[in-house]
């Protein structure tokens, strides 16, 4: 059993032998994304956050053994490895608290107490520490170290050299650093105040304290980047004499001659070495904490963005406003296929609203386009407001605004090139906007996650970690939709369980020699994709196109045979597998038992039930089962916002302090976090999420600083 699987099981309120699969799954090479769907008894159905959180943990286990293990061998060679130190850094459960036990050993640069040292005073700051000696004076105890020869001219050097060695001793010591920084953490504000007297975005934090317990993700990250750009001066402040007084409760001894200067030595250790490393310190585990919650709000902004419900089988018009180059205009057909391409001048400076009107109207109905998808750039104003005019005069068409948020991006991008190499890069963002509104999955995987704009500060945060945590949201995605085998993209494929970027463009390459894939069986003959990539990547690959009506669902091939069970047990084969004869599985399932169907197929329960959702709905798509998005025909202005109005929007953004909502007026309206629900809400995420359609009421409206504030409160949206 792995060491970690007891700590593990404890944390997360697991058993122990599902946390012990999951670290034997990881370390043989399992995706998160494979583990979740096909190995379910294994871990108890936890989900594919979970077993990231899982993951995450093991891996910091991990890191911190494998630095106790560097201390202890510098201890060692040190000669400096003491039962009592193993023992405490047996028992140290985080890197931070390792640390400060190697402290007091590692190479430092020269100081004040190395000079000290290298004048022989040592053994005097240890006597003076000891604090043992009762009588007499500290200048009978310095003299004996006056030397001349050492550069220790009197009594009142040496005793100063003493005070410096002191000072060090203290701030190198772990049970003092510990004490402080618990004091610091329940005790501290955060304090910021202007670096200057120009006026800027961060004025609120002019005049700041708060609370450290208390202070919010996005606060810490507000000003720390104030501090950054010179506005703020950032500090943490803690009530007077606190800090000195926990250091004299740890190391003043009963009544000495040595006990004042011990004293004087504390309040030297915090004010000069203590205080200035403790704030670096708990300022970067408030950084740290605030990176992780903005990091995990960033992935939970894209899940639900990524998810949302495809507009399936319309032929759509993608329109990248703006000013001075032209509206590019790209019209794809329900496959996303480019049908037609173009340039109109409807804004400023041009203002060919007729011509444009004209050229669009003429494309719509030859094309039979029944969508609009509008970029939320520059100009999108303006585009808005003609689109939806035009529209009056063609019914049936419905537009959307959409986020544009990396389609410049992608269309510079080497894969942009690569996909349209005969149109510039503005007419490949126009693509890439229709493809948004028909499958946003599809297209937005094209993309860097962190260029996709659903976060807060992402340009802040350690940028491997958020590529990490962001590329495992896209991956879950991807594989709980699926892919199709004969369609799917190169990008698209390279987050299914199991494949990369190469075996992605192998798995293309080898479709577009030999023609359509027809099973998954065929995938084994894709070169460089092993027995292991295949065990990965299979169940998350469809192809509609088999004879076998089970490499159209999320049925691995490992548990094809356990289907054809079920389906004999329960009166059908595939051969004659229909709609109608499947709706029937459910009925006669239960009536057999789950328990008792499990065993018979072989399979353990959970499984099963996977087993048999697949069946009664080939070819599913979860996302299917979400609201639609909300597509407009008309549009409003700001102006025409009036406090108690009533609307619905699409929550665009989530963030900490509340939720960004398109109400239809080109400026996204806010609702702060009280005004989410009638009751107490910790955070936005527990009660929207990104696409949600949602009924708001308009509370106040701002037009010279362009703010919108809403409320969901039901007394408000109701009236």
């Amino acid at each position: 059993m792995d060491k970690h699987t007891s700590v593990l099981a404890k944390e997360f309120s697991r058993r122990e032998e599902h946390i012990e699969n999951v670290i034997r799954l990881l370390d043989e090479g399992c995706t998160i994304p494979f583990i979740a769907r096909y190995r379910k008894e294994m871990h108890g159905t936890m989900d594919d956050q979970l077993l990231r959180t899982v993951a995450d943990r093991l891996g910091y286990l991990r890191r911190l053994d494998g630095r106790k293990e560097e201390v202890r061998s510098a201890l060692e060679n040190l000669e400096k490895l003491t039962p009592e130190l193993a023992a405490a850094l047996e028992a140290a459960v985080t890197l931070s608290e390792v640390e400060d036990i190697y402290r007091p050993y590692k190479p430092k640069r020269r100081t004040r107490a190395t000079v000290a040292r290298e004048k022989g005073l040592e053994p005097l700051a240890e006597l003076l520490y000891a604090q043992t000696v009762k009588t007499g004076t500290l200048e009978a105890l310095a003299a004996p170290y006056v030397s001349e020869e050492k550069g220790v001219m009197s009594t009142d050097d040496a005793l100063a050299g003493a005070s410096d060695i002191i000072a060090e001793t203290i701030s190198d010591d772990a049970d003092v650093r510990g004490a402080l920084k618990r004091l610091i953490r329940a005790r501290g504000e955060l304090r910021s105040t202007a670096a200057k007297e120009e006026d800027s975005v961060y004025r609120m934090y002019y005049d700041y304290r708060e609370a450290l317990p208390r202070v919010q993700g996005h606060r810490v990250l507000a000003v720390n980047r104030g501090e950054r750009g010179g506005f703020l001066k950032v500090s943490i402040l803690l009530p007077e004499g606190a800090a000195v007084q926990e250091i004299k409760r740890k190391v003043i001894r009963p009544v000495s001659v040595s006990n004042a200067f011990v004293a004087a030595a504390a309040e030297d250790a915090w004010g000069r070495l203590l205080f200035p490393s403790l704030e670096r310190e708990i300022r970067g585990e408030l950084t740290d904490a605030a990176d992780e919650q903005a990091i995990r709000s960033f992935g939970q902004n894209l899940q639900p963005l990524l998810m949302q419900p495809p507009v399936r089988g319309k032929v759509t018009m993608g329109f990248d406003p703006a000013y001075r180059t032209g509206c590019k205009i790209a019209v794809v057909d329900p496959t996303g296929k480019v049908l037609e391409t173009g340039v109109v001048y409807p804004t400023p400076p041009h203002n060919k609203k007729e011509e444009a009107r004209r050229i669009l109207t003429d494309m719509i109905r030859r094309r039979g386009v029944t969508a609009v998808a509008i970029g939320n750039g520059t100009a999108s104003k303006e585009s808005e407001i003609f689109v939806a005019e035009m529209l009056r005069d063609l019914p049936g068409v419905a537009y959307m605004v959409v986020s544009e948020a990396g389609a410049s991006v992608y269309s510079a991008s080497k894969l942009g090139a690569e996909e349209f190499p005969d149109y510039d890069v503005s007419l490949r963002s126009a693509v890439s906007i229709a493809r948004r509104l028909q499958d946003p999955l599809s297209e937005l995987v094209k993309i860097e996650p962190r260029s996709i704009g659903v976060g807060q500060y992402q340009h802040d945060m350690p940028q491997a970690r958020l590529d990490e945590t962001l590329r495992g949201v896209v991956e879950d995605c991807v594989n709980a939709v699926g892919a199709d085998l004969n369609t799917a993209s190169a990008s698209l494929l390279s987050y299914v369980s199991g494949l990369n970027a190469a075996t992605a463009k192998n798995i293309v390459a080898f479709r577009e020699q030999n023609g359509a894939y027809d099973s998954r069986a065929q995938l084994k003959k894709v070169p460089r994709l092993g027995p292991k990539a295949f065990e990965q990547c299979a169940g998350c690959l469809r192809v509609p196109q088999s004879n076998n009506l089970l490499d159209n669902t999320g049925v691995h091939p490992e548990s094809y045979a356990a289907a054809e069970k079920l389906l004999t047990l329960c009166g059908y084969d595939l051969s004659d597998a229909s709609a109608r004869k499947l709706t029937e599985l459910r009925t006669r399932l239960d009536s057999l038992g789950a328990e008792k169907a499990a065993a018979f197929c072989g399979v353990g329960v959970p499984t099963l039930r996977d087993i048999a959702a697949e069946l009664l709905k080939p070819g599913r798509d979860p996302r299917d089962v979400l609201p639609p998005p909300m597509l407009r025909t008309d549009v409003m202005d700001m102006n025409d916002l009036r406090p108690g109005m009533r609307l619905k929007g699409t929550v665009r953004n989530v963030v900490d302090f509340g939720a960004f909502v398109d109400i239809g007026v080109h400026q996204d309206g806010l609702v702060h976090i009280s005004r989410l629900a009638d009751r107490y809400v910790k955070h936005p995420s527990e009660v929207v999420r990104v696409g949600d359609v949602v009924d708001v009421a308009v509370v106040e409206v701002d037009v010279k600083k362009n703010r919108i504030a809403l409320s969901m409160r039901a007394e408000d949206v109701r009236g």
